[in-house]
């Protein structure tokens, strides 16, 4: 099989781990996009995430993207106070983030070995690893283990 890579330009993906205050509930939240994330499909990103979270207060533990510190982003996350809470990963601590275990996971098992012919064919085995990953509850609360997390 030959690959070119001539059709790949870029999917970014967004993803979060939420986590019932008594460990007793975990999800996981994904969603893909072409292109890059900026401040504005970030903050589209967590409105969603809300939703998922009606009247209840959310505790973000955030690594140091650009997208979530822009002036922007700043001003939105000032206006969500009422719901939401930003605690700040050290600027490059991929250790310490819990959704860095999961990129490792999916690109293990669904990604490994995988050519595809253009970059939307990713989406599929993408969908396949995260299902994975929220069928098995003690898969993440392993990789909030493994970040030195706990409830």
């Amino acid at each position: 099989m030959t690959h070119t890579g001539a059709n790949w330009t870029r999917l970014s993906i967004a993803a979060a781990l939420a986590f019932r205050w008594d460990g007793r509930r975990q999800r996981c939240y994904f969603q893909t996009r072409p292109g890059s994330y900026n401040d504005l499909a970030l903050i589209a990103f967590l409105r969603a995430l809300k939703r998922h979270f009606p009247g209840r207060h959310i505790i973000l533990v955030w690594d140091g993207l650009g997208g979530h510190t822009s002036r922007v982003m700043r001003r939105y996350l000032g206006r969500a106070r009422t719901w939401l809470t930003v605690e700040r990963l050290p600027g490059y601590a991929p250790e310490l983030n819990p959704v860095e275990q999961i990129w490792g996971n999916i690109k293990g098992r669904e990604l490994a070995n995988l050519c595809p012919a253009d970059i939307l064919a990713l989406r599929g085995p993408l969908r396949a690893g995260f299902a994975r990953v929220r069928r098995r509850s003690t898969l993440a609360c392993s990789f909030l283990r493994h970040a030195g997390l706990s409830f």
